[in-house]
């Protein structure tokens, strides 16, 4: 997929004989879940099939006062923008986050795009994310106070290994009995979230926690992205080589390696990318505090 942040360009629908009508704003409610589903379906990416898309739509974790918003005209669906809502506590500290996950609406009721926007937006108790946008919409958050992560992003080389180190586990019964406190609470979220990949790295009483998806570039699914480290990110360094390698045989030739997330940058064979795909937010968090579980990167694979 191109993106879940941008419109997409194909018209479908429009007022041949004049202007097309207003459309009436609505919140997207449980009962609209599966026609929004085939609209994004039919109008966004016709690849996911719409039961895939309610992975964003109604999510393990069932938080938010909707599932974002939507515009009809004549009763039908001509604009989407889909969210994903969660609630994030770090030690004694609690805010809720409002993730802007899949933006469509058709060319001829473009111009009420912003709409949608506003609607969201205006839910002030929300710490918004935008985690994959692309076209103008990098530029229409900036221009709306949204604020672009910081870090590098390196390309990384997986490469095979046959050095010894500890022990990797992929069985997700196994992987329940290992993690602890808020990783334990992370997993038990995101366990069946269709984009989530699980690996922990472990050696005797420590732990290192890696959520990771796949990615396509260039229409190549080749890419593993790190979302998320949990436990004792020193000991995932420690056995990067390892991993790697273990990311190669499920096919994911490179890394798509972003410091932030993983704490250190993989050495080896790579490069840093000039023009990483933007992620940004708005509201009253620090950067470091935001990351990318609960959102349509866990919950979506395109």
């Amino acid at each position: 997929m191109e993106s879940l942040a941008a419109p997409p360009v194909a018209p479908r629908r429009g007022g041949v004989n004049g202007p097309a009508p207003r459309p009436v704003l609505a919140p997207i409610l449980d009962g609209d879940a599966l026609e929004v589903a085939q609209f994004l379906h039919r109008e966004l990416n016709t690849r996911i099939a719409p039961e895939r898309w309610m992975a964003i739509l109604r999510p393990r974790w069932a938080s938010g006062p909707n599932h974002g918003f939507l515009l009809r005209a004549d009763g039908e669906i001509v604009g989407v923008y889909a969210a994903v809502y969660s609630t994030r506590e770090r030690e004694d500290r609690r805010w809720e986050v409002c993730n802007l996950a899949a933006f469509c609406v058709v060319e001829t009721h473009r111009a009420h795009s912003l709409r949608l926007v506003r609607a969201l937006l205006a839910q002030k108790e929300f710490v918004f994310t935008d985690l994959s946008p692309s076209g103008n919409v990098p530029a229409m958050n900036d221009r709306l106070g949204f604020i672009r992560l910081e870090g590098a992003t390196r390309l990384a080389l997986n490469l095979p290994s046959w050095r010894r180190g500890a022990d990797l586990v992929e069985s997700l019964d196994e992987i329940a009995g290992i993690l602890r406190g808020a990783d334990a609470a992370i997993f038990a979220d995101h366990r069946d979230a269709p984009a989530a990949r699980h690996l922990v790295v472990r050696d005797h009483d420590r732990y290192a926690y890696l959520v990771y998806r796949r990615d396509r570039r260039k229409r190549l699914p080749l890419f593993a992205t790190p979302l998320h480290v949990g436990g004792d990110p020193g000991l995932l360094a420690d056995n990067w080589a390892s991993v790697a390698s273990r990311l190669l045989r499920h096919g994911h030739v490179v890394t798509l390696a972003e410091e932030r997330v993983l704490g250190f940058a993989p050495g080896g064979v790579g490069t840093v990318l000039r023009s990483p795909r933007p992620r940004m937010f708005k509201g009253a968090v620090d950067q470091r505090e935001i990351d990318y579980l609960y959102s349509e990167l866990t919950q979506l694979e395109w």
